[in-house]
């Protein structure tokens, strides 16, 4: 499984992990000095979703959060079990 968003292209991005020790000045310490960096990464929030595509299919599709939040694809609408008789 790939770290990529199938819709906006959103993959991993690299960073730095910063440790710190020592005590804060506002809090009466000398001030927080770095002990150590190291390299990290940034994944992306993936869901797995069935969508609806352009043509009609349905098809299982690795999607950001962002996008899924902000309608840049169309969820399969679940049929519902039953339907009750409508009251005349």
């Amino acid at each position: 499984m790939s770290n990529i968003c199938s819709c906006c292209g959103k993959g991993k991005l690299v960073g730095n992990s910063i440790t710190t020790r020592g005590r804060a000045k506002y809090l009466g310490g000398v001030g927080t000095k770095v002990t150590g960096i190291t390299r990290r990464e940034f994944k992306p929030n993936l869901r797995t979703v069935r969508i609806t595509t352009e043509n009609g299919t349905n098809k299982t599709v690795r999607i950001c959060a962002q996008c899924l939040r902000s309608g840049a694809v169309k969820r399969v609408v679940k049929a519902a079990p039953f339907k009750l008789p409508a009251a005349k």
